[in-house]
C-alpha cells in the first residue's frame, strides 16, 4: 500500500449541501467504484437542562486532530478495498440543522463502503481531539459528550 499524505479535514462552519454535492457528483468519472456510502452528522436541537440548543462551536487540537485522522484513514484502508475516503469536520458555529461531519468512503462493491464508513465514523467520534460547546438559546452553555 502507498502511503498517503495526511489530508486537512477541517471546513469552517457548516458543511453545505452544495460542498456535500460537488464531492459526490467528482466520483462519476471513476468507472472502478461500485458502491459509495456516506455518513451526514447533523447538529440536532436538543434540550439540555431545559435549554434549547441552537448551534454547536466545534474546536480542535488542529494539528494532533489530522494525525490522529491520518492513522484512523490509515487503518481503514488497510482493513478494507477502499478506492477512496474523505472526511470533513467542521470547526467553529454550525446551528441546529446544519451539517457539521461528513464521511465519504467508495469502494469496488458496497459491503466495504459501508463498514469502512462506519468504521471511520465510530473513531472520529471516539479518537479525534475535536470538542463541540453546546449553545443554548438566549445564553449559556454546555461541552458536548461524544456518543
Amino acid at each position: 500500500m502507498n502511503e498517503r499524505k495526511p489530508k486537512n479535514i477541517f471546513v469552517e462552519g457548516a458543511i453545505t449541501p452544495a460542498f456535500i454535492a460537488d464531492r459526490i457528483g467528482e466520483h462519476s468519472r471513476k468507472t472502478e467504484i461500485g458502491g459509495h456510502s456516506i455518513f451526514l452528522g447533523q447538529v440536532r436541537a436538543d434540550v439540555a437542562e431545559e435549554n434549547k440548543i441552537i448551534a454547536i462551536e466545534y474546536t480542535a487540537y488542529t494539528e494532533m486532530a489530522l494525525g490522529k485522522m491520518h492513522e484512523i484513514r490509515e487503518a481503514v484502508f488497510a482493513r478494507y478495498p477502499l478506492s477512496c475516503m474523505h472526511v470533513y469536520h467542521s470547526l467553529g458555529r454550525v446551528a441546529a440543522g446544519e451539517i457539521c461531519l461528513f464521511v465519504f468512503t467508495s469502494s469496488a462493491h458496497r459491503k466495504p463502503a459501508i463498514d469502512a464508513c462506519t468504521e471511520t465514523v465510530e473513531r472520529i467520534k471516539a479518537e479525534l481531539p475535536v470538542w463541540g460547546k453546546e449553545l443554548f438559546e438566549g445564553t449559556g452553555y454546555q461541552w458536548k459528550e461524544n456518543k
